[in-house]
């Protein structure tokens, strides 16, 4: 409920589902929203290039993105940066990506980056794609993290794709929880009852750590050069010391068996 100039209050009715879906709508807005998923802000001009139109055409497209409040823009000098408003817009780009055809594949150029995609990419801030979920599979294999094999089961209420899983109750072990604090993970966010959040990749169909211990790690990994940003949207490069110290890392991992 709101409250109008006279004082009175105002009902509120259904949300206007139709009207925010209009943004979403137009295959150049969505690749600029896409290039904001991985929590960057970026120039109009880099968004100009992500969504393939001109400097000109992209200042129109931002304004109707934030005139449905699914951008903000900083100003930082004379210049301009956009950000996604909030988590929740990430979330109907992933619930999007489920339900979306895939486009086929013509050139070297969109093979490329799907593969970028597959692989290794943002996801609400944390990693996902194959690496995510391989890295979630090692932690369960190490005794770190309890609660679930890390596979998706559609047939139970809550593990959705695309979406914060709810059916299973992971939670960190003892030993999970001083492993990750000894390689740099923040003692606060080590709790061995809270449950810990994941999501189910849509890309791969299995489980990925989610949250802020997700976030924690995801930011840890760039911080120590394992993880690098490229050029495609979201996606992500695993670095050579990375993958050294990724095997390092959970050398006594024995993953669960995948379905």
């Amino acid at each position: 409920m709101s409250q109008n100039l006279s004082g009175h209050t105002q009902l509120q009715g259904e949300p206007d589902i139709a009207r925010v879906a209009t943004a979403f709508a137009d295959a150049r807005r969505a690749r600029v929203l896409m290039a904001l998923a991985d929590g960057r802000a970026l120039p109009a001009g880099r968004l100009a290039e992500e969504a393939g139109v001109s400097a000109s055409t992209i200042s129109n497209h931002l304004a109707v993105l934030l005139n449905h409040g699914l951008v903000t823009v900083d100003q930082q000098g004379r210049h301009r940066y956009y950000r996604l408003a909030t988590d929740e817009v990430e979330g109907v780009l992933e619930a999007l990506a489920k339900l979306a055809p895939r486009t086929p594949i013509t050139s070297l150029r969109a093979h490329t980056r799907a593969h970028a995609v597959r692989t290794a990419r943002t996801c609400y801030r944390h990693l996902a794609g194959q690496a995510g979920v391989e890295l979630f599979q090692g932690f369960i294999g190490a005794g770190w993290i309890t609660g679930g094999d890390g596979l998706h089961h559609p047939e139970l209420a809550g593990d959705r794709l695309s979406s914060s899983g709810r059916s299973d109750h992971y939670r960190l072990t003892t030993n999970g929880a001083a492993a990750l604090t000894e390689w740099g993970i923040e003692a606060t966010l080590m709790s061995t009852t809270r449950p810990l959040r994941y999501c189910v990749d849509w890309s791969e169909q299995a489980h990925h750590l989610a949250g802020p211990l997700g976030t924690a790690v995801t930011d840890h990994l760039f911080g120590l050069g394992w993880i690098t940003r490229n050029n495609v949207p979201r996606s992500v490069d695993i670095t050579d010391i990375g993958t050294a110290g990724l095997a390092s890392l959970l050398q006594s991992a024995s993953p669960s068996p995948r379905r």
